[in-house]
């Protein structure tokens, strides 16, 4: 009969490695997420504008990073094909940021489909990992679940939903993504603790 420690891969025993190693690295992320979850879902509206106009300065750095770059180095192969890739970036950033209420109805549209994506994700990879995360990879399907709960949420009020929806989901989604590595930090802080004690 194999022990548990047997049955785990090579990939989960390196995961559980940089658990060990850097908890204090993941408990402080996963505090940080669940803080900035919990601003977003007290002020869901601001969260949404401020949500839209992130984005959009990012595809407007973007678009204009990849202009200049395509000025810069004209031979580059496929340089139509980036030239159009970067000035569609430049134009839906100018845009986000010209119109951040259609631009977050729009962004919402796209992080729903993201976040029901990501939340089926978290679920099966808890549950490939639950060997290696025994104290944890529950909290991980509950964040999944979660993830698509709010989806079904949001999409079941829509349009109404729009004015809030984006922020609320980047509130909940923080929280419920990082109460899973806060739980993954305290049980490789519990891991190096036992270690400690037995060296003792």
């Amino acid at each position: 009969m194999t022990s548990s420690n047997a049955a785990i891969s090579d990939p989960q025993r390196a995961l559980r490695g940089a658990v060990h190693d850097y908890w204090v690295l993941f408990l402080i992320q996963g505090l940080l997420m669940i803080a900035l979850g919990v601003i977003a879902v007290i002020w869901p509206q601001l969260s949404t504008v401020a949500v839209d106009l992130y984005v959009g300065w990012m595809f407007l750095f973007s678009g204009v990073a990849g202009l200049l770059f395509m000025f810069l180095a004209p031979t580059v192969p496929a340089f139509l094909w980036l030239l159009l890739t970067a000035a569609l970036s430049l134009f839906v950033g100018v845009l986000l940021l010209w119109h951040p209420v259609a631009g977050a109805v729009s962004l919402t549209l796209v992080l729903i489909a993201f976040f029901v994506a990501e939340g089926v994700f978290q679920i099966a990879a808890a549950i490939v990992h639950r060997d290696a995360l025994p104290g944890s990879w529950g909290w991980m399907v509950m964040s999944g679940i979660a993830d698509l709960l709010l989806a079904v949420i949001i999409v079941s009020g829509w349009p109404g939903t729009a004015s809030w929806a984006l922020g609320l989901i980047v509130g909940v989604n923080l929280i419920s993504s990082g109460v899973p590595i806060v739980a993954v930090a305290l049980a490789g802080r519990s891991v190096v603790k036992t270690i400690e004690h037995g060296a003792r």
